[in-house]
């Protein structure tokens, strides 16, 4: 049977087993914060839906359910039991194999109930000699072909209502048995092998290895967890379909299953200098969605675009640190392109976002900010805050470079002059001689909070007077834990461990303070920030958010942006300190 190949190991409870392109997984997380007993296959085309359970089945007469351990690598997830095994992996996108060794496998419908419009109706389809799962639910199929071996079960084939569908395979005389479950779409012709089982493996493998040289040639012992980070990336990114129109690294393949319109910048910047055209693809992705107004979508994924929110302008500040990354600079239709998009979502912001008369843009809730439910806005919602009127002006001085770059002087100079009638407005009406306010729309009232998101305008850096910029950077300080940055002060009353922006240690937040920190010139504690942060990924993994006390990941544990900011902070460190 096959050695589990070289790569870091992980556990599946943690980080779906995937490949590069593919839009389903194996994992035990089946819904949000759900975990099933037995391994799934995981669609997330119409949705995150658990379609097939996997089970190791014993050998004997019975063939009941095995008692394995899961292991998994990159390019490869192992059943492993007392008596054998059982080991998957991707020939494709499209494709699983498996192949086993004194243990069998069912492979069933993960529900037992089909309506006329939900479930998963299963047969044998004599055109492909194949057993085939038809769901509802993804609008997919899924082939199940014998290369060798036995059926020992076929369960449920042509039935309705709620019964147990599925097939067991175990060995032939020979002591192995071998399957493969390709996903298609309404019919293609009867499955072929494109190479031996060793040969598959060789190839996941292969492939994972390409892509982790190429995004962390830089990787050392001094950065261990840079090889799990670029297969969380990796794994999680899909090829185009439905409304995702270019290759899309999803946020998770767990329920977090989309690309919400600033994560998406995080792991551009991640890819920019080894895989720069999948880097320039995830920058552009919510831009092909990008409204009359000029307003980016909230989120994309398979089958939704939703609009109901934003989130907040960072994309001037992430397209000019993507494009010194690139190891070629983009050329001028992509400066072009670039340009006339962030110009229409500038200008959405300086318009729809800006009561008439006044100089500074608002949100309209937190989630607006990517900050859902931090305590700035507990005051109200609809609000002016220091760090939009930051990130805003960031994206104007963007702007003015990319339309010099274009020779447009003279729109070029009314960028320029808009951003340094933005950052006045901003220190003028914000800035109360030691921190920044939030300011009501409709109240005019203004207020502080302990949330970490009063200080973002650290994110001006070189921009920011330096008793400015001290003064943040001394803030900022008090929200350092042991583990990194509390999203709330841990002493304030509204603190939560598990509160989302209300105290957890988030990877966007992070990144963006740690630059505007060295930008500003306050090394020492952007080197503590970075220094705690990628600690905690070392230890905990990447985790959408993580208990500022005590460490722990928290939410949906396999997210890319977080994997992605452990990337740039680790590539960052390295060639500081030349490891």
């Amino acid at each position: 049977m096959t050695a589990a190949p070289p790569g870091p190991a992980f556990s599946v409870h943690d980080i779906p087993f995937s490949t590069y392109g593919s839009w389903f997984d194996i994992s035990y997380v089946v819904a949000e914060k759900t975990h099933a007993e037995d391994l799934h296959l995981v669609s997330h085309q119409n949705g995150m839906h658990g379609v097939l359970r996997l089970v190791p089945l014993n050998t004997t007469a019975e063939g009941d359910c095995a008692e394995a351990r899961v292991v998994a690598t990159p390019g490869l997830l192992s059943w492993i039991g007392e008596n054998g095994r059982v080991d998957l992996a991707y020939e494709s996108p499209e494709i699983v194999r498996l192949r086993g060794s004194g243990l069998g496998i069912g492979v069933f419908a993960a529900a037992k109930a089909l309506t006329p419009f939900s479930g998963t109706y299963f047969f044998h389809d004599p055109a492909a000699d194949a057993h085939v799962f038809t769901s509802y639910e993804t609008g997919r199929r899924y082939r199940v072909t014998v290369l060798s071996g036995t059926l020992a079960e076929v369960a449920g084939a042509q039935a309705l209502g709620s019964v147990d569908r599925g097939v067991g395979v175990t060995a032939d005389a020979d002591g192995t048995w071998e399957i493969a479950i390709d996903e298609l779409d309404t019919a293609r012709p009867p499955y072929v092998p494109s190479g031996t089982f060793e040969d598959v493996v060789e190839s996941a493998r292969r492939a994972f290895a390409d892509f982790l040289d190429a995004v962390a040639p830089w990787r050392s012992a001094a950065t261990p967890a840079a090889e799990l980070a670029a297969y969380v990336v990796w794994s999680a990114t899909v090829r185009p379909a439905g409304l995702v129109t270019r290759p899309a690294v999803l946020m998770s393949k767990h329920w977090m299953d989309k690309v919400w319109s600033w994560d998406h910048c995080f792991n551009a910047l991640a890819l920019g200098r080894g895989c720069p055209e999948l880097a320039l693809d995830q920058f552009a992705l919510p831009f092909d969605h990008q409204d009359d107004s000029g307003a980016l979508p909230d989120s994309v994924t398979h089958s939704e675009v939703l609009y109901n929110f934003v989130k907040p302008p960072i994309h001037g500040w992430a397209f000019g640190r993507l494009r010194r990354l690139l190891p070629v600079p983009p050329d001028q239709e992509q400066l072009t392109q670039a340009y006339d998009r962030l110009e229409r979502w500038t200008t959405f912001w300086l318009t729809a976002r800006r009561t008439p008369g006044t100089e500074l843009a608002h949100y309209q809730h937190g989630n607006d900010s990517g900050w859902d439910n931090a305590t700035t806005f507990d005051p109200e919602r609809v609000v002016v805050t220091a760090d939009l009127a930051a990130f805003l002006v960031l994206q104007l001085h963007e702007l003015a470079q990319l339309a010099e770059e274009l020779g447009k002087e003279d729109v070029a100079r009314c960028w320029t002059a808009a951003a340094e009638k933005t950052q006045t407005a901003l220190l003028d009406e914000l800035w109360i001689g030691e921190r920044f306010v939030a300011r009501g729309v409709a109240s005019g009232d203004t207020w502080s909070s302990a949330s970490l998101l009063d200080l973002m305008a650290i994110a001006l850096g070189e921009h920011l007077p330096d008793e400015i910029s001290s003064a943040l950077a001394d803030r900022i300080k008090a929200h350092l834990t042991p583990y990194g940055l509390a999203t709330e002060l841990t002493t304030s009353p509204h603190y939560l461990a598990d509160g989302y922006w209300r105290g957890p240690i988030w990877a966007p937040a992070t990144v963006l303070v740690e630059d505007g920190l060295r930008r500003a010139g306050h090394h020492r504690l952007a080197d503590d920030v970075s220094a705690r942060f990628r600690a905690l990924c070392e230890t905990h993994g990447f985790a959408e958010n993580f208990d500022a006390v005590t460490g722990m990941g928290l939410r949906d544990r396999a997210y890319t942006w977080t994997a992605s900011c452990y990337l740039l902070l680790a590539e960052a460190y390295a060639h500081r300190d030349g490891h």
